[in-house]
């Protein structure tokens, strides 16, 4: 079996959106939104994973994550994927490798909220991430200085394009990565499961 996204072209600037999702919310959409505008994208793809393997608790089942993203997105250019669970890949770095390959000539672009930018010096061969593809990263509330003082920014600093030149960034070569700051929408998975609004009981 051949595992590709669809509706995808080389040529294209591609954003990949990973997390789980668990639940999707209005942030999630927002970030996506704004990401393609101030990157330029043309496609972006929600990568909802199996698992993350940075956290114990185990997240609803991946298809009752799927259906509710399907059901949130409203732009055509944003499709939903379970990719990583049919490539069997557990880490982003694994992803990429195989993405890359099976999509040559495709501008791919490694989505992440400024929360993830802080920790992302956990996250397995973080730096091979940060060399193979271009990193935009969108300032969620309460993390942009968390972010900016992060390992990862601290290495990397003189490959950081300025906001102004963010739309330059999926054309950039690796290591190239651009922090922006836009309004964004105070929803949290994390607080949605504790109000009980998500159970991960439910298929």
């Amino acid at each position: 079996m051949v595992c590709r996204l669809p509706h995808i072209r080389p040529g294209q600037s591609v954003g990949l959106l990973g997390g789980s999702f668990d639940p999707p919310h209005q942030g999630h959409a927002a970030i996506s939104e704004a990401a393609m505008q101030r990157f330029g994208l043309d496609h972006l793809v929600w990568l909802v994973s199996p698992g993350n393997p940075l956290k114990s608790r185990q997240p609803a089942p991946l298809q009752r994550r799927i259906a509710a993203s399907a059901a949130l997105v409203t732009n055509p250019r944003v499709q939903i994927s379970d990719i990583e669970a049919q490539l069997g890949t557990r880490y982003t770095a694994q992803t990429l490798r195989h993405l890359r390959r099976r999509h040559p000539g495709v501008r791919f672009v490694w989505l992440m909220g400024a929360d993830n930018l802080a920790h992302f010096h956990r996250w397995k061969d973080w730096q091979q991430i940060m060399e193979t593809v271009p990193i935009g990263v969108l300032a969620r509330p309460g993390d942009r200085i968390s972010a900016r003082l992060s390992r990862a920014a601290r290495i990397y600093r003189g490959q950081m394009l300025k906001d102004s030149q963010s739309q330059l960034l999926a054309r950039a070569t690796a290591p190239a990565w651009c922090f922006v700051n836009v309004p964004m929408v105070a929803a949290s998975s994390t607080a949605i499961r504790a109000k009980g609004g998500w159970s991960e009981t439910l298929v």
